[in-house]
């Protein structure tokens, strides 16, 4: 009766975290988690205990616990589900500078087949059990880190003026072509579409609001298999009314600073767990280097859009990312704006970003002339019907505006110094990848 009475206590007791220990040295606390690891010497044992904040060693000692916890505690494996219950030591051989002196424990399930093993696994392996494979520290770290990136961004844009509008996901037109797109078939006689863009519902917004962003998911259908695309991905989309090409760079430098400080401020253990070069990230600092498209194009042939290898040779050149603007108009979008001098250019930017991540954030001027758009949505061959509320914003008070994409997993996959932007989000859809 006297375990029961101990395993009711620990389960109705105030949980404590692991991230918070170094707030209750010398005092008893509970910890409620998952085993990350266990060894044992004799007549001691330990139990590493992860509750999502962090990992703690606990110190379980045979002749201070019940033999019904001694023997709980022993076999476990890993990702059994715990409670334990003891005293907060400091021990700076620890992992994360403390240690739990147990005096109870609860088991909830115990697991002796976990899939994930120590030894090697395989990717294909690895994200067939993304479900599990999140529980391990380097999907941990890397994931905290897209955390902080998205605060980051919601912080600065807020901190900046800028009021979050979102745009719809079901959209009734294309907004960079039609060839990329997930048609839905639900709305009766029209078609619809899983939205690659926020960005012409943004024009709109800024119109209201002078300055807005819109943040969630994006859909592309284009058959690309590289470490650089998913399918279904997440962007953070900025629009400014009375803005130009160059109130779009100023804007993408300031931000990404804001983001690499926050990184390096706010994640020190996970890069550590990443192993992260943080040197690489202490260089992103405004102002970052500017090239036009006549410079950057100097060893490659004028007029076409640069590919994954011109865009990691352009940004091998500098320490920082670097800002290639004035794209020929052939290869931007119908509703950039031309360069009033040479209008075969757009007025439009890509941020390349050094180690070989490429184009983090896309963007620009966009034309604010209702008979150059109507011309364009013509000679796109894009339905004019869909795209009539998008031509009254050039019809009723239209005005110069700018503003840029930026994909959440390609900049976190950057901060993390990653190979492959499928570990950046929890459960990536990828062009043969749908599960789990």
């Amino acid at each position: 009766m006297a375990t029961e009475s101990k395993s009711l206590e620990i389960t109705k007791a105030r949980q404590t975290y692991s991230s918070e220990l170094s707030k209750h040295v010398g005092e008893e606390v509970v910890l409620k988690g998952w085993l990350y690891n266990l060894r044992s010497s004799g007549k001691i044992v330990f139990p590493q205990l992860r509750d999502g904040t962090g990992i703690v060693q606990c110190v379980a000692l045979r002749n201070t616990v019940s033999p019904e916890v001694w023997e709980a505690l022993k076999g476990l494996g890993q990702e059994s589900s715990l409670m334990v219950r003891g005293t907060v030591r400091a021990d700076e051989r620890a992992p994360g500078g403390f240690e739990i002196d147990v005096v109870d424990a609860q088991v909830l399930q115990p697991v002796h087949d976990y899939p994930i093993t120590p030894k090697e696994h395989g990717t294909e392996f690895l994200m067939d059990q993304r479900h599990l494979w999140l529980r391990s520290r380097r999907q941990h770290a890397v994931l905290k880190v897209r955390h902080t990136v998205v605060q980051a961004v919601r912080n600065f844009l807020d901190n900046d003026g800028f009021t979050l509008a979102d745009a719809p996901i079901l959209t009734p037109a294309a907004c960079e072509g039609t060839t990329t797109l997930f048609e839905v078939d639900y709305f009766a006689g029209e078609k619809a579409y899983l939205t690659q863009s926020g960005q012409l519902y943004n024009e709109a917004t800024a119109a209201a609001f002078g300055k807005v962003y819109c943040f969630g998911p994006t859909f592309r259908a284009e058959k690309s298999k590289t470490r650089r695309h998913l399918t279904e991905f997440w962007m953070v989309e900025p629009e400014m009314a009375y803005a130009s090409l160059e109130d779009v760079m100023a804007l993408a430098e300031r931000m990404l600073s804001h983001v690499a400080e926050r990184v390096l401020e706010n994640r020190v253990e996970e890069l550590k767990v990443l192993e992260r070069n943080i040197s690489k990230l202490e260089s992103i600092i405004a102002p970052f280097p500017r090239l036009h498209y006549d410079d950057a194009v100097s060893r490659f042939e004028w007029g076409g859009d640069f590919g994954a290898p011109d865009e990691s040779y352009i940004s091998s050149k500098f320490d920082k990312p670097v800002m290639v603007h004035h794209y020929p108009a052939a290869v931007k979008a119908f509703y950039m704006a031309r360069d009033p001098e040479r209008a075969e250019l757009a007025l439009g930017v890509d941020v390349l970003a050094p180690e070989g991540y490429g184009e983090v954030i896309g963007g620009g001027e966009r034309a604010t002339s209702l008979e150059f758009l109507k011309e364009q949505v013509a000679l796109h061959e894009l339905p004019q019907e869909a795209f009539e509320w998008y031509l009254d914003l050039r019809r009723y008070g239209s005005v110069p505006h700018a503003g840029f994409g930026m994909g959440i997993e390609r900049c976190t996959a950057w901060m993390c110094g990653i190979e492959h932007i499928r570990e950046t989000v929890p459960f990536p859809r990828m062009l043969y990848r749908i599960r789990p």
